[in-house]
């Protein structure tokens, strides 16, 4: 390891032992509930990857309540105490979805923070109409593809500790955001904030997504393994969420086995492994902390900021 790198690296053991004696409010119920499609991490990455990240969280969160007790002493400030955002980043079938919500989770059975809310930047894509109208249907997903102000007005008023803030709702089944349909944030403790836009940055805006984060994450691993675990997932969805009429991608539903192969190759090497390339993946030296996962979906190594 370079010891004048930005980043302390712990192996999986070493990570673990962080852990320290901790008890881990989690039954194995739970954990097969919030593993998203094709997601096959083993019971023992809560206990021993997730659990001491939740610990370390909580280290920071109380740090901050602290500072802020002590600013509003200073100052004589009523002003209720802001939430404590966190990023979670990476590619598109890496297992985003999956450490989001059992982080969520875990976080919420901490005392001093059990208001956890969890919103994820789908809902911040254009509709489906205005991509079709500028020509991106091709390119959802990436920067362009967002509506980055309506993002960072909503974080604006969440880190301002306004009390109710409204997140627009995607659907992966209609592939499109649900008009008129809001998820409402109170006023939480932590807010997790999870897409593969998160820590990017736009050199021609002077506020960034991942200014209001207090804390981030990026989950790594090797591009031929995500692409992979992006064609297995793919396939899973064209026996299953795929059939139903609704669904945007009905269409694939009749596909062969090998067809299916063929199809989300494609879309990988045109879409997603472009997005990878040019956007997400120059965005994972922003974060607080590296989780690398290895070619079985478990977390192999940890990197945290110094």
């Amino acid at each position: 390891m370079n010891r004048h790198s930005l980043y302390t690296e712990f192996s999986r053991e070493e990570w673990a032992a962080l852990r320290d004696h901790t008890p881990l409010p989690l039954t194995r119920e739970e954990f097969e509930s919030l593993k998203g499609l094709n997601d096959q991490i083993p019971f023992q990455e809560a206990e021993q990857i997730y659990h001491p990240i939740t610990r370390l969280i909580n280290l920071y969160v109380a740090a901050s309540q602290q500072l802020y007790r002590t600013s509003a002493a200073f100052t004589g400030s009523r002003e209720a105490k802001t939430p404590f955002i966190i990023g979670i980043a990476g590619s598109v079938a890496v297992g985003k979805s999956t450490a989001a919500r059992l982080l969520q989770l875990l976080l919420s059975r901490w005392t001093n923070h059990r208001n956890v809310d969890l919103v994820t930047t789908d809902g911040f894509l254009h509709p489906n109409r205005i991509l079709q109208e500028r020509d991106l249907m091709k390119k959802k997903g990436f920067p362009e593809s967002y509506d980055i102000k309506r993002l960072l007005q909503f974080l604006t008023e969440v880190k301002a500790g306004k009390p109710e803030v409204s997140a627009p709702v995607y659907s992966h089944l209609v592939y499109d955001v649900i008009p008129d349909q809001q998820q409402i944030v109170r006023n939480p403790d932590i807010l997790i904030v999870e897409g593969i836009n998160v820590l990017q940055v736009n050199k021609e805006a002077r506020v960034f997504v991942s200014d209001f984060f207090d804390f981030s994450i990026y989950l790594d691993a090797d591009e031929r393994d995500i692409e992979r675990w992006y064609i297995e997932r793919f396939r899973m969805l064209r026996d299953s969420a795929f059939r139903d009429p609704q669904s945007y991608f009905h269409r694939y539903a009749t596909l062969t086995e090998e067809q299916s192969v063929q199809t989300a190759t494609q879309i990988w090497n045109e879409i997603n492994a472009v997005n990878l390339r040019e956007n997400i993946l120059p965005s994972k030296g922003r974060a607080r902390l590296l989780l690398q996962k290895g070619s079985n979906h478990e977390i192999r190594k940890v990197l945290l900021r110094k």
